[in-house]
């Protein structure tokens, strides 16, 4: 087991599509095999995102893992929170990323394995579970913060 000091950090975007005051949320594979996530999140909600490639801007990273994951292609988009997600297993930063109403396409299944639909949900009444990162960026947009201390 590696000790604190050999553990990396990862640095990840959770993106928030707005689509007339819907949000696009995508359900999780319930087989953790195949969603290979180090946050833990198998069945859960999750918006699209992921982890940023070497040398990626935030929205460059946004934009691309939408784009893989959903087949849409986003335009307009706005960094509005970053969040410190830490469990037993990894630790990441997750940059919130917001789209709002300004992106081409209709969503669908890209990577069936990790993804198993798709559903644009009212922000006042959101499927559970949520997967945690993607929880607490809907939290600091629902409460206009761009940071909540956990």
């Amino acid at each position: 087991m590696k000790d604190a000091r050999e553990k990396k950090i990862g640095v990840g975007t959770g993106v928030l599509i707005l689509n007339k005051g819907k949000v696009l949320l995508g359900k999780r594979n319930q087989d953790p095999k195949k969603t290979s996530s180090l946050l833990h999140g198998d069945g859960t909600w999750t918006m699209p995102g992921g982890k940023l490639d070497f040398g990626e801007s935030f929205e460059e990273g946004a934009k691309r893992e939408t784009l893989e994951e959903t087949g849409l292609i986003l335009n307009e988009i706005e960094i509005v929170c970053v969040n410190n997600d830490i469990v037993d297993t990894a630790h990441f930063v997750t940059i919130g990323v917001l789209c709002r109403d300004d992106f081409e396409g209709q969503p669908r299944v890209m990577e069936p394995e990790k993804i198993t639909d798709w559903q644009w949900f009212d922000l006042k009444n959101l499927p559970a579970p949520l997967y945690f990162p993607s929880q607490r960026v809907l939290d600091n947009y629902l409460k206009q913060k761009f940071y909540i201390s956990r």
